[in-house]
């Protein structure tokens, strides 16, 4: 079996959070937003291992903890795939709860750095603009 899906998410090994939790975290997301709907496959683990030159056994464990909250399903033949149970896109409110905790962080990090709020909003703005590009 070819494996032609796409890898969706990106890794950040010096972010300082774990592989696997990027991963999760963004696979969640894209769920969400309606990026991946159900039924859509996701890369394999040797796929994504060998693209970020990873462990395979982060990528599993990711795709584990995501099995585990419903997200994803294994179908024989396929491989690991968005759940068909995932429910419908979530609302912009929804999606908005779901990057809360981060931008709290954010603000509370800017605030310590003593940056200007115009300036930390400004360059929001300009990453999102680089962002649709992609």
């Amino acid at each position: 079996m070819s494996d032609n899906s796409e890898i969706y998410f990106q890794i950040h090994p010096s972010s300082g959070i774990p592989i696997y939790r990027q991963i999760v975290d963004q696979v969640e997301r894209l769920v969400a937003s309606g990026h991946l709907s159900p039924g859509d496959e996701i890369p394999s683990v040797r796929k994504v291992a060998t693209h970020f030159e990873v462990n395979p056994m982060t990528i599993s464990k990711a795709y584990s903890t995501l099995k585990a909250s419903n997200i994803l399903e294994r179908r024989r033949g396929r491989g690991m795939v968005v759940a068909s149970n995932t429910g419908n896109t979530k609302t912009v409110k929804e999606r908005i709860e779901i990057i809360k905790p981060n931008l709290e962080e954010i603000a509370e990090q800017a605030k310590q750095l003593g940056l200007p709020k115009e300036k930390v909003i400004e360059l929001l703005k300009k990453l999102m603009e680089n962002n649709d590009g992609r």
